[in-house]
């Protein structure tokens, strides 16, 4: 129903229509999910692996850009560094061709960020910053905080320049995720955010997305007249 509006995060105003209204209320209601809010305020102590230094990040320095939170259980363990080694290869396209700035956040410390880049192999050369969050505050507004261990799910989140969060993964722990198939999303979530047109299931540039922003009336129940199956699959 909504696939035509822009990813506004969903805050009343006085001048809301009954639909926006009904849309609001439902999104108050979706515990755990952040999708259409707003990306929570935080603070914090971090580690910038790229200069060897401490540091402190907010949710202040990631304003009016495109931006990836992504929470790992812990240091030291062994999905977990899989994951980061994966995102710090492919950087070049997240950070320089895609304009996404990279937050990794686990509930250890600075200190413990730092031994654990120092000596984990597959963290040799590593250019992210691993925001420490042991009050575990971050970990729980972002809703991903394991409340019995203390430590986060895996929860990765992307927000749109409006920071607004438009994608949100949360897996168990002993899977991890993958980057490629994150960074097709973050292509088309900047598509759409650009062009205010939709893409549809499995989309990458250069195939077919769906102008709903011109052509909403036609395309109405007969989207199967504007692509195939075979389109969206190929």
């Amino acid at each position: 129903m909504a696939c035509d509006k822009p990813t506004e995060a969903t805050e009343t105003q006085n001048n809301t229509t009954t639909e926006e209204v009904t849309m609001e209320e439902n999104t108050a209601t979706q515990a755990g999910v952040l999708v259409l809010k707003n990306m929570p305020e935080f603070k914090m102590e971090a580690f910038n692996a790229e200069t060897g230094h401490y540091t402190e990040v907010s949710s202040e320095d990631y304003k009016g850009k495109w931006t990836i939170v992504c929470f790992y259980p812990a240091d030291f363990t062994f999905v977990c560094p899989t994951e980061i080694a994966a995102m710090n290869a492919h950087l070049d396209t997240i950070k320089g061709e895609l304009g996404c700035e990279v937050l990794a956040i686990s509930t250890d410390t600075k200190f413990s960020h730092k031994r654990f880049v120092e000596t984990e192999p597959l963290l040799e050369g590593l250019k992210l910053t691993i925001g420490a969050d042991p009050t575990t505050e971050v970990a729980r507004k972002f809703g991903v905080l394991i409340e019995d261990a203390g430590l986060a799910l895996r929860g990765r989140f992307l927000i749109n320049p409006d920071g607004v969060i438009v994608a949100q993964e949360v897996q168990a722990p002993p899977v991890g995720r993958n980057v490629e198939e994150f960074i097709r999303q973050i292509r088309a979530h900047q598509h759409a955010y650009k062009t205010g047109e939709v893409c549809p299931a499995g989309w990458r540039p250069g195939k077919k997305t769906l102008p709903v922003n011109t052509d909403v009336e036609p395309m109405t129940g007969r989207v199967g007249d504007y692509i195939t199956l075979e389109e969206i699959l190929s």
